[in-house]
This record gives C-alpha cells, sequence and structure tokens, in this order.
C-alpha cells in the first residue's frame, strides 16, 4: 500500500480509518469512526498531488485528465478512489477514500456500540425475527450512518444454507455468510463501451436462483426490477436508500421510479407490497444509530407514505 498511496499509507493503514479526505489546497481530512477531523500537519502540493491522483485512477484501470476530471475506481483489497480534477474542483485536487471494513460486525457488536440505544434487547430480538421470517428490509440514512455495516450484520443472521445474492455499484458489504454471492458494476472503458449498470445485474442475479436477493444501494432505475423481484416471490431481500430523515423515504423512492419511468401510483403500490421494514439510521455525535423503524403505506391519495413505529431512544 505504501508504493501506491505514497504519503497517504500512513493514513490509509491506521486502525478505525474508514474514511480520507485530501481537499486540495483545503487540506486532509481523517475519518476514524467519529467524523472526519483535519490533520493540521499534512501539507502536499498541488503538482504531486495530482500525479498521486493520475497514478491511483490508473491503478482502476481508467484515466483521469482535463477531458474526465471525475472518475471513481475500486483498487485490489476494495479501496474506492474517487478523484475530481481543476478546474471542476476549484481549490486543487479531491481524493475521496473510502476503506473497507476488515472486520465484520453482527448484530450483538453493533448493540455493544450503541446502535440499537437503551432498548438494544428488544430491537436486536425485532431484527432477527423479522430476517428469521424473511420479511425485505430497507435501510436508510446520510452517508456514513452505517447503512453497509447494519445491513451486513442483518444478512450474517441468514440460515447458513440460504443464497444471498447481493449487486453494488461498488463491493462494499462484508457478509459472514458461506453462501454469499457479490456483484459489482462496471464502468464503460475508454472507448465508452463494456458497462454493466445495476438494472442488468439485478436481472442477472435473479437468474442466479438466490434465496434473498439485496441491492447494496437503490440509486437509479434498478429500483423497477428490484420491487418486481420482491414482489414475486424473493422474499427475505434488501437494499439501502440515501434519505436525510425517515419522513423523506417516500418522496426518495418515488424519485427513483420516476427514473425507471414509474408512475407514482405504481411506486407506491408496489413499495407497500415489497418493503416490509425500513430501518433508518443517523450519525449524531459521531455515534450511529437506529433512529426509527417504519412501515409504508398509502395515503389518502393513493400516494406513497410512511408510518414510524420506533427506533433506539
Amino acid at each position: 500500500m505504501a508504493a501506491e498511496f505514497g504519503p497517504l499509507a500512513p493514513y490509509l493503514m491506521a486502525a478505525e480509518v474508514t474514511d480520507v479526505f485530501v481537499n486540495g489546497e483545503g487540506g486532509l481530512w481523517i475519518d476514524r469512526g467519529a467524523g472526519p477531523e483535519r490533520d493540521a500537519a499534512w501539507s502536499m502540493a498541488e503538482r504531486p498531488l495530482r500525479e498521486l491522483a493520475v497514478r491511483l485512477i490508473a491503478l482502476g484501470g481508467r484515466h483521469i485528465d482535463e477531458a474526465t476530471p471525475c472518475v471513481d475506481v475500486r483498487l485490489h483489497g476494495g479501496v474506492r478512489v474517487h478523484a475530481v480534477l481543476p478546474p471542476v474542483s476549484v481549490g486543487g485536487t479531491v481524493l475521496s477514500i473510502r476503506i473497507p471494513q476488515v472486520r465484520r460486525f453482527g448484530l450483538a457488536d453493533l448493540a455493544a456500540a450503541g446502535m440499537f440505544g437503551e432498548d438494544s434487547a428488544n430491537l436486536v430480538s425485532r431484527l432477527r425475527a423479522a430476517v428469521a421470517e424473511r420479511v425485505n428490509l430497507l435501510v436508510t440514512g446520510a452517508g456514513g450512518s452505517g447503512k453497509t455495516t447494519l445491513l451486513g450484520a442483518l444478512l450474517a443472521e441468514a440460515p447458513h444454507d440460504e443464497r444471498i445474492v447481493a449487486i453494488e455499484d461498488v463491493a462494499e458489504l462484508g457478509v459472514e455468510h458461506p453462501h454469499f454471492v457479490s456483484l459489482e458494476s462496471r464502468q464503460a472503458n475508454l472507448e465508452g463501451a463494456g458497462a454493466i449498470g445495476l438494472e442488468r445485474l439485478v436481472r442477472e442475479a435473479l437468474r442466479m436462483r438466490p434465496d434473498r436477493l439485496v441491492v447494496g444501494e437503490c440509486r437509479g432505475g434498478e429500483v423497477r426490477e428490484l420491487l418486481a423481484a420482491l414482489n414475486t416471490g424473493h422474499a427475505g431481500g434488501a437494499g439501502t436508500l440515501h434519505a436525510n430523515s425517515l419522513p423523506d423515504v417516500p418522496a426518495r423512492v418515488e424519485a427513483l421510479g420516476a427514473l425507471a419511468g414509474m408512475t407514482p401510483d405504481a411506486v407506491a403500490r408496489q413499495t407497500v407490497s415489497a418493503i416490509g421494514l425500513v430501518l433508518h439510521l443517523e450519525r449524531r455525535g459521531g455515534v450511529r444509530r437506529l433512529d426509527r423503524v417504519g412501515r409504508f403505506e398509502l395515503d389518502g391519495n393513493g400516494r406513497l407514505a410512511i408510518r414510524s413505529e420506533a427506533g433506539a431512544q
């Protein structure tokens, strides 16, 4: 790692580090799980920083320059690198590096870390029962709130004779399960060919006879295929979704459905039928917590709504 990441290597190899951000002239920020903290001692001129960004993107098989100034790659070991060059990044070259989890957390570990609040025993029992009963789950929250971590812990509770197939834009989901299969989307090459999107991967996954189908993050038209799959016998599935609060979730689902050409009425009825529980996470004071548990329902106009039930208090 030292040869690849140069002066960033010591930060990336440090225990508990989840993200490293280089904001051009704005300095270096490190997230050890409690939120980004600035390293006041860091200093790197623009030219070597740009060379570092170009080298890291090349290691991922892609090219970054003025014509293509924003590129995302996944390196060996699951390290994810996103780079932006000037003039798009006004203050200099920007690097955002996500470090994959080495340790895979179970529900008991997350309860001990405070994710489920004071009523952790009851919430953990409820979540385990939902997995055992093959309830379809949607984990929501802002970036860095712990969605992938919680989803991995939930899937680890599935019986070991069940086949789990997960689809992700960037493979980050770690699941302690013997029959877990991970599929990752692929960007187009320099000639613009070879792209494999999440929508296609959902269709391919359905041909792999999954007992549980998982979409690591719903962000576009793949929501149509996921809802269709969960409504046609693929119980026990799950996915994650970016949302700032539980009340915001219906609007986010409707927006994704619109990208897939679905009407609000179709989105509402399919979502209510497909998703059994919504688990919304928030990050407060550096602690990731299950804030609310909710269920989708139809409002008086037939539009998608959500009813809050409980959460970590």
